[in-house]
């Protein structure tokens, strides 16, 4: 039996509204954020979820439990909480300026300065772009390629453990961490260059097969489009 999964980006925050690089910290859900959240949960009432998961960060927490609030079909009881659904961890750049931060990530690439991030990630690749973040940043605390690589198989395998007899879930996680994971696992990607970022509130399917391959099968979807 495969697990169809429904991951969807937690609502606007703060430091999205303010362009600011935001990993593991966290800032709150603006109104505008559970404006368009409350689209999503509606556009999902229907469907019915045997569980739902959320990262552990607060604003995905507060995301699953609007999601989970506004289902009519579905059971859920207490969530539960994946660190592995964290967003990407960009070290000593948490929290400061967005454009500020991929001209630091692109003359640590070796492109000069940009900071168009797409226009980075599409010359020097998903990859090299993750090193770059690392070699940027003055403590060396962002996440590389084999880190984050590694962390999303962590991810995979064990929704795939809590999954096993559940035929549908719905998981909050996080915009860079559902980019990456579909361009590894969305055969729509050429696995190195960018995609679009997902929107906030916005869905992702997959397929979570038995043998715990897993696979992207539709990718930023908004409420109108579920």
């Amino acid at each position: 039996m495969s697990t169809e999964v429904y991951l969807v980006r937690h609502g606007e925050t703060m430091f999205n509204q303010l362009n600011k690089v935001q990993g593991w910290c966290d800032s709150p859900l603006t109104v505008k954020g559970i404006d368009d959240l409350k689209r999503t949960a509606n556009a999902l009432a229907q469907v019915h979820f045997d569980n739902m998961y959320s990262s552990d960060l607060k604003r995905a927490i507060d995301t699953v439990h609007l999601m989970k609030n506004a289902n009519l079909v579905s059971k859920i009881g207490k969530i539960k909480k994946l660190p592995e659904f964290r967003e990407v961890f960009f070290g000593s750049f948490e929290g400061d300026d967005i454009n500020e931060t991929w001209d630091q990530v692109a003359v640590a690439a070796g492109i000069g300065h940009e900071d168009d991030v797409r226009n980075i990630i599409n010359t020097v690749g998903i990859y090299n772009f993750r090193e770059a973040t690392k070699k940027a940043d003055p403590r060396h605390l962002a996440e590389n390629k084999e880190e984050l690589d590694d962390r999303m198989v962590r991810a995979i395998e064990v929704l795939h453990e809590l999954t096993k007899n559940e035929k549908r879930v719905l998981l909050v996680s996080h915009g860079d961490f559902i980019k990456t994971l579909s361009i590894k696992y969305w055969n729509k990607s050429d696995g190195l260059h960018d995609i679009p970022f997902p929107d906030n509130g916005s869905v992702t399917r997959g397929l979570l097969h038995d043998d715990g391959k897993f696979e992207i099968i539709d990718y930023n979807m908004n409420a109108e489009n579920l």
